[in-house]
Order: structure tokens, then C-alpha cells, then sequence
């Protein structure tokens, strides 16, 4: 598998973090349980949540392991995962690092996590490096969410218009980059399965401006003064939804579960 290209520049996510912490969704619990129970952890395991961002996912699983690796290049978000960690009153060891710094020093890993954050690697590097660290038979699985198309996410698409038209395509990944699937069939985790949950979930719009300032591409840091233009934006379009100030969001949260062959 060879290297393939990545962004002019990595993202630097510090501006964004209050704003993932009220606006990004959470994975369902009931997702992390399934996935749980397919791996067969338990608390003789250790799992890396490699690109942790505020840990979500390391927290998420503290229950069912034994212990716990945090790793984020971004020392605001590692802060972040440091408060929220303790707030669950979860151990967990916090590296500052990329998918460039996994090593052996780092130790074994039954199971490594990867919640929205692949896109920003170079995946066929980071599954090589993977490849050493993980147990014969542990797992790498990559966390996403995504939208149905049902009545309920009518205003997604509204939404997802005003937030593109102040976004700084420049600090995006290229769309015709290969899909996850691709870069993981290529690799010693090839043996894939997919597994999601679908939930109704209720949204102050003030949490969707929040979700739109959390992202790269319209982060505070990329949009300056015009944040606020975009805030004041999306309130507008997003009160002609909304009831009683929120929307329903039906979103259906994944894990890509990837083994070796």
C-alpha cells in the first residue's frame, strides 16, 4: 500500500474545542456495547483511542477494559480529554502524537479506535504501524455517524448548505480521496463488518452553530470575524425548523470493525 497525500497543512484543532464539546454528537452507548460484545473485551484488555480528541471513545469503553490510551497531536483537545476523563472519574494515559509517533513503545493493544479522524492520517502508514501493535486477534475500528434521509433531517440539508458556503475547502480532504473501506482492504485489516445504531435525538440550534464552528473547515481560527456572520446565519435558517428552539436529528452512529484475515 503506498503513502498517499495529505492536506496542505495538518489542521490545528484548538480554536474549535469548546465548540466539539457542545456541538459534535456523541456515539450511541448502546453502539459501544454492540461493539463490545463483538470483540469479547473485557478487563484484561488495553485499547488505544488513536486521534482522541476529548476521548469520547476512551471513555465510552473504560467500563469493559482494563486500561486506557488517549492520543491526540492537539494539545487543547488532550486538555479537554484530561477534564472530561476525570469529570468519569476514568484512568486513562494522555500522549500528545499522531498516527506518525505509534511505535512499540507504546506497548499492545487488543482493540484501537478511531473516531472521525482516519481522513486526517495517512492510512496505509498508520495500518502498518497498527499492524504491529495490535494482538493477533484484536480489531481496528473506525467510529462515524451519518444522517438517514427520513422527513425528520429535512433541515440537514439547509444546514449543511449555509455551513459550505463559509467553509475553507482548503483545509479539507480531497473528495476523491479512496474511501475507508478501500484503504482497509488493502491492508492486514481486511475482514470487515459494520455495525449502527439509529436514534432520535433532540437539538438546540444553538448546538448545531457549535457543530458547524467545530469543523476544520469553518472553525474559528479558518473563519475569523465571519464566525459570527455564521452563526447569526444558521440561527435564521434553522429557527424555520425548529420547535420550541430545537430540531430532531435522526442520526445513525457506525463502527467499521476491521481484523486480520
Amino acid at each position: 500500500m503506498t503513502s498517499e497525500p495529505l492536506p496542505p497543512a495538518f489542521p490545528r484543532f484548538g480554536s474549535t474545542v469548546p465548540h466539539y464539546l457542545t456541538g459534535r454528537p456523541n456515539y450511541a452507548p448502546s453502539l459501544i456495547r454492540i461493539v463490545k460484545e463483538q470483540l469479547h473485551l473485557s478487563g484484561v484488555h488495553r485499547l488505544l483511542d488513536l486521534g482522541c480528541g476529548p476521548a469520547w471513545l476512551a471513555i465510552a469503553f473504560a467500563p469493559f477494559v482494563g486500561s486506557l490510551v488517549a492520543m491526540d497531536p492537539e494539545p487543547t483537545m488532550l486538555a479537554a480529554a484530561r477534564d472530561a476523563a476525570a469529570e468519569a472519574s476514568v484512568q486513562m494515559e494522555l500522549i500528545e502524537g499522531s498516527s506518525y509517533d505509534l511505535g512499540s513503545h507504546l506497548g499492545m493493544f487488543q482493540v484501537v479506535t478511531i473516531g472521525r479522524a482516519f481522513h486526517w492520517m495517512d492510512r496505509g502508514d498508520a495500518l502498518r504501524k497498527l499492524d504491529a501493535l495490535v494482538e493477533p486477534d484484536g480489531a481496528v475500528v473506525l467510529f462515524n455517524d451519518v444522517r438517514p434521509e427520513v422527513p425528520e433531517n429535512a433541515w440537514y440539508k439547509e444546514y449543511s448548505k449555509v455551513v459550505e458556503s463559509y467553509a475553507n475547502m482548503e483545509a479539507c480532504i480531497a473528495p476523491h480521496r479512496l474511501r475507508h473501506e478501500a484503504s482497509l482492504l488493502e491492508s492486514p485489516f481486511n475482514q470487515l463488518e459494520r455495525v449502527g445504531v439509529i436514534e432520535r435525538r433532540v437539538v438546540p440550534i444553538e448546538r448545531l452553530v457549535d457543530r458547524a464552528l467545530s469543523m476544520s473547515t469553518s472553525s474559528p481560527e479558518q473563519l475569523g470575524p465571519l464566525s459570527d456572520q455564521l452563526a447569526q446565519e444558521l440561527l435564521t435558517q434553522m429557527t424555520q425548523f425548529a420547535t420550541a428552539g430545537t430540531v430532531v436529528e435522526v442520526i445513525e452512529s457506525q463502527a467499521l470493525i476491521a481484523r486480520r484475515g
